[in-house]
């Protein structure tokens, strides 16, 4: 008998659904019009950023060995266009004015100091050996050491000047101990060739399928994420069909009807929960068949797909009970739908939909961890990214699950309080 009641209160729903085929046309078309507009911005931006060289003035006022060499370095990183035909105060108008992001002045004499300097030190070193030097070129070494200017717009990110003076200064490391073996070299009158090999270097570990690396793009973020988003934008038309009930008087009969409150509920919560599944499916036929056509990655879901229906169920159940506990609580569609999109796009921004969480302030690192949607995105990822399986993503499925329950249990209490007698 309940099963039935159930079966009925899901037809009603789809009646209901089915008098608003504009917001049914929003609920698919919407999130599916958002990945495309997305993933294309952020895939082009990145091929842009690989195929295209940053300008940035070079002004060389040593013309010798060292400035050769770091001019040599940072032509051959392909990732800076030199610009020569500047002197040092236009270069710094220029790049204060925003014209260009930065600007390198080599000071003059800076080979010529540095052999100075590395040769002092050498000799001085050799000798306290007790090995013969020439005396007379033992110097103390007075002079300052060298400084390598370099302007920053103002307006420029701080992560790039980090990554450009570390590069710098790693070039610099380099150059001198070239010429400090050389020194050594010299001095010992050996033949042997010291080379100046790193000792320790850094190799990066990446998962591997087959004898290819896998590497995470932009596909792998946007399909599961915005998916995500799709799923609880469904809280504005779910919340605002329970303020229509009310104002039309329809739950005032479901509640004088011998079918218990919560079938109503459950109703609601099968007819949305098919939503959002069929929501998915859309997102990840965008990614598999149509992102290939766009030249974007096609978004691979081979040996996933169950693990990932699994997630999307339970986030919808997350979905679906917030927008049960909105719909209740709220009077007018006027206080619903405003307040169930706002809070949607504050879930979205809190739970590193749009940024990072690890790029947050660490409070904010720490709401997040209450955000559902954080659980959701991070269980996606648990799957697509660490290649997990149902167990890795166990605890994510809980949350999910008990947000819904929580949010469920509290408007069938509200809702009983508020028509009590």
């Amino acid at each position: 008998m309940l099963l039935y009641k159930l079966w009925r209160s899901f037809i009603k729903e789809i009646l209901l659904l089915k008098r608003d085929i504009g917001g049914i046309v929003i609920i698919f078309v919407m999130p599916l019009l958002l990945i495309i507009t997305i993933t294309l911005i952020q895939d082009s931006t990145f091929k842009n950023m690989e195929g295209s060289k940053i300008p940035i003035i070079f002004i060389d006022n040593d013309q010798s060995e060292i400035s050769e060499s770091i001019k040599k370095q940072l032509e051959n990183s392909k990732t800076f266009e030199l610009l020569t035909d500047f002197n040092e105060k236009s270069a710094e108008t220029a790049v204060f004015g925003g014209d260009y992001q930065m600007a390198i002045v080599i000071p003059k004499n800076l080979t010529k100091d540095i052999n100075s300097n590395i040769d002092s030190k050498v000799q001085s070193i050799v000798s306290s050996f007790g090995l013969e030097t020439d005396s007379t070129a033992i110097k103390q070494n007075t002079s300052k050491a060298k400084d390598i200017r370099l302007y920053f717009d103002p307006a420029t990110n701080i992560s790039f000047k980090n990554n450009v003076m570390n590069a710098v200064n790693k070039m610099v490391f380099e150059i001198e101990n070239k010429k400090i073996y050389k020194a050594f070299q010299d001095q010992l009158g050996t033949t042997e060739d010291l080379k100046n090999n790193s000792l320790i270097a850094f190799k990066e570990i990446t998962p591997k399928k087959g004898n290819m690396d896998v590497l995470p793009n932009s596909v792998q973020h946007n399909v599961p994420a915005w998916a995500l988003f799709a799923i609880f934008f469904i809280v504005v038309p779910l919340s605002i069909n329970l303020v229509k009930e009310k104002s039309q008087g329809t739950s005032v009969r479901a509640r004088i009807s011998p079918t218990p409150y919560f079938i109503h509920i459950l109703g609601k919560t099968f007819t949305y929960l098919i939503i959002c599944v069929i929501q998915f499916l859309l997102m990840v036929a965008v990614g598999i068949y149509l992102f290939p056509y766009m030249d974007l990655p096609q978004f691979d879901v081979t040996g996933k797909m169950f693990p990932l229906i699994i997630v999307t169920i339970f986030a919808g159940l997350a979905a679906i009970g917030f927008g049960v506990l909105l719909g209740t609580v709220a009077d007018t569609q006027e206080q619903s739908a405003p307040f169930g999109a706002t809070s949607v796009v504050v879930l979205a921004a809190i739970g590193g939909i749009w940024v990072p969480v690890f790029l947050m302030p660490e409070f904010m690192q720490t709401i997040a961890k209450f955000s559902p949607m954080n659980w959701g995105l991070n269980a996606y990822y648990d799957i697509i990214l660490r290649n997990s399986g149902i167990g890795g993503i166990a605890k994510e499925i809980i949350f999910l699950f008990l947000f819904y329950v929580a949010m469920v249990t509290i408007s069938l209490f509200y809702e009983r309080k508020q028509n009590a007698v």
